[in-house]
């Protein structure tokens, strides 16, 4: 049986398209009166200009530090020159200075770099509320670089025009944002009624949106988070993590699962598309080799845990505790009725029939508050969006 067998399809004859003609229109005007008697969907912000100044330090730097220390690779990733790298004995202070352990004596031999040059610090200082700085820090000083940006505070969608502050206008991006989400929600619950265009168009943007945000989210927490970062942290750095450390130097294993992803798209190729079932074969016996362990621990040590309770409980006063008692024998006695109906090698008959039939009771009740917890769910997400339409939307709450 096709998929149009089964699902109901709008008639397409002239009476048809004449109904959904009149309920678009309906809709449209619907949506014009709400617009201006409820100032549906606008959204009022108070804009705000913020501005920093750029502070500079300077500092002569004269420093014996350990070669593969971090604040030797701080100081060349800066640009301070290496005047040389020699086996030198080095203070205690130097060497806490550097990063490295406190308690090492002053006799500790270690190759050492020495660096003599100008370090530059920058620093950002934010103007106040009337747009003027403070003084500079002692050490600093003013470049006279300024940046400007301006930030907007949205304002509750309850507040009447009357109490609105001075300088408050009206986002347009935001307000054609909340329009269009109301709109294309609209359009999904449209399925109600039957399988339509608006709900088909409503539902392509979903899919769409969804799949090119999970491929641009994959491939920057993957790819750039993961990989580049480890092979090429110079180019992220200055690219997509500039809060990358100076230190932050490339490692060499990353090569292998580089190696292994040009490996996968092979699969795209028309005569190499057995390439890729190698690293698909790792990817998979590697996920199913870590999720085993954690479905091992959450689905059954965890389980098997819940059962094994005292059926005497008792408070921090050595009182007994009837309901957690009761509670325990409960759960005891169905984990052994659920047990007994799937042990077939018995017959059910008399008491093990019985206590099987109980063991379907209490697998009935289990998948039914599992059913319920699901539609719990699903009804969750139309309160939040029924809550959008009548809030956000048109301001009826």
């Amino acid at each position: 049986m096709s998929q149009h067998d089964t699902t109901h399809v709008p008639e397409t004859t002239g009476g048809g398209l004449i109904g959904w003609g009149v309920g678009l229109l309906v809709l449209v005007a619907g949506m014009v009166v709400a617009g201006f008697m409820l100032d549906a969907g606008q959204v009022w912000v108070v804009p705000e200009t913020q501005s920093y100044r750029m502070l500079e330090q300077v500092d002569q730097i004269d420093i014996w530090v350990p070669e593969d220390s971090p604040k030797a690779k701080s100081l060349d990733a800066q640009g301070v020159p290496l005047v040389e790298s020699v086996v030198r004995t080095l203070e205690p202070e130097s060497l806490e200075l550097a990063g490295g352990d406190k308690t090492i004596t002053s006799t500790t031999k270690v190759m050492s770099s020495h660096f003599v040059g100008v370090l530059v610090t920058d620093d950002w200082q934010k103007a106040d509320a009337s747009g003027l700085f403070e003084a500079a820090p002692s050490g600093w000083k003013v470049t006279g670089q300024i940046s400007e940006w301006e930030t907007v505070t949205q304002l509750p969608a309850t507040i009447t025009p009357g109490d609105r502050p001075e300088g408050a206008v009206l986002s347009w991006n935001r307000t054609i944002g909340i329009w269009l989400a109301a709109i294309l929600t609209l359009c999904i619950m449209s399925f109600l009624i039957g399988d339509n265009p608006f709900y088909k168009t409503a539902e392509a943007l979903v899919v769409g949106a969804s799949a090119a945000y999970w491929m641009v989210y994959s491939f920057y927490t993957g790819i750039v988070d993961k990989l580049l970062v480890n092979l090429l942290p110079g180019l992220v750095r200055s690219w997509t993590t500039p809060g990358l450390a100076d230190d932050y130097s490339w490692h060499w294993i990353y090569i292998i699962p580089l190696i292994l992803s040009i490996m996968l798209v092979c699969r795209l190729l028309p005569s190499g598309g057995w390439i890729a079932r190698w690293p698909l074969a790792f990817i998979i016996g590697a996920t199913a080799g870590f999720r085993l362990l954690a479905h091992l621990e959450s689905d059954f040590l965890l389980q098997i845990k819940g059962t094994i309770t005292s059926l005497w409980a008792v408070n921090i006063a050595d009182q007994f505790q009837f309901w957690p008692s009761m509670s325990a024998v409960i759960i005891l006695l169905s984990v052994l009725a659920c047990l007994v109906y799937f042990f077939f090698s018995m017959e059910h008959k008399g008491f093990v029939g019985k206590t099987a039939r109980g063991g379907i009771l209490v697998l009935m009740v289990t998948f039914g508050a599992a059913f319920g917890l699901t539609v719990m769910g699903r009804i969750t997400l139309l309160t939040e969006r029924f809550d959008f339409l009548f809030k956000d939307w048109l301001h009826l709450l």
